[in-house]
């Protein structure tokens, strides 16, 4: 029952991690749109989801004994592979922050953010429903 219950949660749950780990990529480039040779990172969040779903799927290799080990080059589903940006315009110092697209970026996350958390809010208060109706 609770295997259940925590399947029926893990893909808002996955949303709102990466979502977080976004909010905060994008915040350390505006934090560092002054800083020389600082470059811009950030990630494609539908990948990442994508990836992040796909490997809790999967999940870990089925172990009977206590030593058997996993395999080590596993990559956590939750912290996927920051690239670079590419500006439009370079700067002369090096810095690859464009403060307007950083500010999109980083506005369009929080609303997506807060738009996760309220389709969290909505499944709990439907099985909540479901489970006092019973």
């Amino acid at each position: 029952m609770l295997g259940r219950i925590d399947d029926y949660f893990r893909p808002q749950e996955t949303a709102l991690k990466l979502r977080s780990l976004r909010q905060e990529v994008l915040a350390s480039n505006i934090a560092n749109a002054d800083t020389p040779q600082y470059k811009a990172r950030d990630f494609d969040f539908e990948a990442a989801f994508k990836a992040a779903t796909a490997k809790q799927a999967g999940g870990a290799l089925a172990t009977t004994d206590a030593r058997h080990l996993q395999p080590k080059n596993t990559i956590d589903p939750l912290s996927p592979e920051l690239m670079y940006r590419n500006p439009y315009q370079a700067s002369i110092d090096g810095n690859t922050v464009e403060m307007d697209n950083e500010m999109r970026q980083f506005s369009d996350n929080a609303v997506r953010y807060q738009a996760a958390i309220t389709f969290m809010q909505r499944r709990i208060e439907g099985l909540r429903g479901a489970i006092q109706n019973q």
